[in-house]
């Protein structure tokens, strides 16, 4: 499944190193982090990351491929 998850700020390059399965990018001061998941489990494996990093989630939705 294809997947982004917005989080509040712009992620350094260290944070986003973090995720090295997803792409990317920064958008109105905001970080979107892209890219293809393999199931439910790696979803809530990546939030459950995001959360350990003090990170903010904003957003977060499955996109067609």
């Amino acid at each position: 499944m294809q997947c982004e998850i917005r989080v509040e700020g712009q992620m350094s390059r260290t944070m986003t190193d973090a995720f090295p399965e997803l792409e990317s990018c920064t958008l109105s001061g905001q970080t979107l982090l892209f890219g293809q998941l393999i199931d439910e489990a790696h979803l809530y494996g990546l939030l459950a990351r995001c959360q350990s990093l003090g990170l903010h989630v904003v957003e977060m939705r499955r996109t067609t491929p």
